[in-house]
């Protein structure tokens, strides 16, 4: 079993992540490690993990741990990435890697170097679902592709909450906005040539809380929107010249309603449901990911992907500031 290390207690690893890791056919959860010994210790007790630890430098030099996950804020990743890399660790890293595309080249570099896999924990590009969508794309299933539409949003004022923080790398679009955008390269292997975009941010905060953006991808068009004080919403449509594809909870099945995928014909007369019941995606990351780990052949999302995602959202930041295009 792929023995699994934990950098930090965040919720997201708490209530997703590790639970699935625990669950994974090929992974195991073996150390925790936190700044509060006892928080470690705690975390490791209720899931059955042998080790804690006091601080991180402590669970990278356990010979006990093959690779770590990374939940910390997003303002640490990087560092702690590349940490991880040097110390001989696989890493998968929560989303997202870094706040600029030119931050990962680093990230690249200790992973090449040290001969280990690094990963942005994109687990959506593992899910059967958007698998689906790629399949009926690719097929013609719709005609030619002219617009991709997408939101997500969800409403948090909380001040404590790092998504509120810009110091820690907090923001809607390095939180949500990033999906839209990955969901869309994913379904269509295509990348975006130019954006215009309307970025708001939180007068007390100083965080983007909503943006709206316009992408040109040559063949078709993107629009999406996300905010984070605006009611729950999760949507991606692919809107074709012989139909249009419905994704319904794209990025997070069961907060969001569940995973389904319907393809539409042209005249709205005929619909066919896919339906994806008990998915566990977080699940299938790890595998994935411990499957690559270990030399086999897997399609796992790529630093490489990472840089381009990330170039799309810094598109978006310097669009907002003028009028018009701006190249990705």
């Amino acid at each position: 079993m792929f023995r699994w290390g934990i950098l930090s207690t965040a919720k997201i690893g708490r209530e997703q992540v590790i639970p699935q890791l625990q669950d994974s056919e090929n992974g195991v959860v073996t150390a925790i490690a936190s700044r509060d010994h006892a928080r470690a210790r705690a975390l490791a007790d209720r899931f059955g993990a042998p080790l804690a630890f006091a601080s991180y430098e402590e669970l990278l030099a356990s010979d006990q741990v093959d690779g770590v996950y990374i939940p910390l804020p997003t303002s640490q990743h990087v560092e702690w990435a590349i940490k991880a890399a040097e110390a001989g660790k696989h890493v998968l890293c929560e989303k997202p890697l870094a706040l600029k595309a030119d931050d990962i080249a680093p990230v690249i570099a200790a992973r090449d170097a040290n001969k280990v896999l690094v990963c942005e924990a994109f687990m959506v590009a593992y899910h059967p679902q958007w698998k689906k969508v790629r399949e009926l794309i690719a097929g013609g299933a719709i005609g030619r592709l002219r617009h991709v539409q997408g939101a997500f949003s969800y409403f948090n004022t909380d001040p404590d909450d790092m998504r509120n923080q810009p110091g820690l790398g907090g923001g809607g679009l390095p939180d949500i906005g990033v999906y839209p955008t990955v969901t869309t390269r994913f379904a269509t292997k295509a990348e975006p040539l130019r954006v215009q975009a309307k970025v708001e941010r939180d007068p007390t905060f100083g965080t983007d809380i909503y943006a709206s953006v316009k992408a040109d991808f040559g063949a078709f068009e993107m629009s999406f929107y996300c905010s984070t004080q605006m009611a729950l919403r999760q949507m991606m449509v692919f809107h074709g010249e012989e139909g249009y594809i419905e994704v319904t909870a794209p990025f997070n099945a069961g907060d969001y309603g569940h995973a389904t995928v319907t393809l539409h014909n042209a005249t709205q007369t005929e619909a066919q449901t896919f339906r994806f019941p008990g998915v566990r995606q977080y699940r299938l990351q790890a595998e994935a990911f411990v499957r690559k780990a270990r030399g086999a052949e897997e399609d796992i999302f790529t630093l490489e992907q990472s840089v381009l995602n990330q170039s799309f959202i810094d598109a978006v930041y310097r669009a907002a500031e003028h009028d018009g295009w701006e190249t990705v």
